[in-house]
């Protein structure tokens, strides 16, 4: 047999060679890899000099050719199989969607990521990263500006998904103890933006802009290529640890207000929160009134520890938020309810009932005090 000819030697040595990067880097595997960020992910990783190969899992087979797919629902425990001979696993399957049945999405988020983290032990995986959210601080009126990434978890499972992340970040801070040997990273993003569907991406929907009398809100996004290169600093461990991630700094309510061109509505806190909270509760809305808390004060990050480690986000708040106002052009939503283009006429009608509701459950609540006296 003839010998290869010189070139293809050569390139078959660089190939293979240990000083290759992609031949040292690691094996990364994906969930949630078909689509949003996970498929973002997927391309980015599988495009990287530094990575030498990408598990991709997900319930249907994305786009991602150079990929090696494997086709089963993150809670199926024959996931270790598909895990083994991984070094990183990133979990990105989570059902956030506000259409979702609460108790449904629990089951899903919350024993998959249980599953996920087993199945990564038990295959010799050495690090997990879970995406969570900076929602998992809480939106509190006392609230540092920003806050740092040891800052107190505070939130309640009041909002929109926040019971499971919060799960999810006990399920993490745990699973290094019940399995010695397992890094797990934790990566926060702020509000996500760039093919996000989320009661804080609805509220730049509405008509006008709700702002509950006496509050402070501080808004800080963040685009999920900037999230996409954060998860691949935790992937590469040039950072590790409980990590926040958004663009720097943060724009006052008046300042979103003056770029986005929509006005506001003020009301007084007992409206706002009670036409909330009685309009999910008749099932007109998607979003419980825990959401609101979010548009109220502020949750800002400081992810110090990306940018210690070298990370910079490539989008400023104004930039992120003009991309936002782009994507929900033509949208209309009131209360956090999506409209159809018949209900949208009217939207300034119910944006108007919801202060009305509010106001007459305080009237209720006031007469019955009345009649006690």
């Amino acid at each position: 047999m003839s010998s290869p000819d010189p070139q293809v030697r050569a390139a078959r040595n660089q190939s293979t060679s240990p000083a290759s990067p992609a031949a040292r880097g690691p094996v990364v595997a994906v969930t949630g890899a078909a689509y949003g960020v996970g498929a973002l992910l997927t391309e980015q990783l599988a495009a990287s000099d530094e990575v030498k190969q990408v598990v991709a899992i997900d319930e249907r087979r994305g786009e991602c050719a150079a990929a090696q797919w494997h086709i089963l629902d993150v809670r199926d425990p024959a996931i270790a199989e598909k895990l083994r001979g991984a070094d990183v696993v990133v979990h990105l399957a989570l059902d956030l969607d506000l259409e979702t049945d609460a108790a449904a999405r629990t089951a899903y988020n919350v024993r998959g990521t249980q599953t996920v983290l087993t199945a990564a032990a038990a295959a010799g995986v050495h690090r997990v990263v879970l995406c969570t959210s900076a929602m998992v601080y809480g939106a509190l009126p006392d609230n540092e500006l920003p806050l740092s990434e040891d800052a107190e978890l505070r939130a309640t499972a009041e909002a929109t998904g926040v019971g499971d992340l919060l799960e999810i970040e006990r399920l993490a801070r745990r699973a290094p103890r019940a399995h010695p040997g397992l890094n797990v990273t934790v990566v926060r993003p702020a509000v996500l933006v760039g093919g996000t569907d989320t009661a804080l991406t609805r509220y730049f929907e509405s008509p006008r802009l709700l702002v509950v009398a006496g509050s402070r809100p501080a808004w800080q996004f963040c685009h999920v290529e900037d999230l996409c290169s954060a998860l691949e600093y935790a992937v590469l461990e040039k950072v590790d640890g409980e990590l926040a991630v958004g663009c720097d700094g943060w724009l006052e309510q008046e300042e979103v207000e003056e770029l986005s061109g929509i006005r506001r509505m003020e009301l007084p806190s007992a409206v706002a929160l009670g036409a909330a909270a009685r309009l999910h509760r008749i099932g007109l809305t998607p979003s419980p009134a825990g959401d609101l808390a979010y548009t109220m004060y502020p949750w800002v990050v400081s992810g110090s520890r990306l940018h210690d480690a070298g990370w910079r986000p490539q989008y400023t708040n104004e930039e992120v938020l003009a991309e936002l106002l782009e994507e929900v052009s033509g949208r209309h939503t009131v209360a956090g309810r999506r409209l159809g283009r018949k209900d949208a006429t009217a939207a300034g009608a119910a944006g108007a009932t919801v202060a009305l509701l509010g106001a007459a459950a305080v009237v209720r609540r006031a007469r019955k005090a009345r009649r006690r006296i």
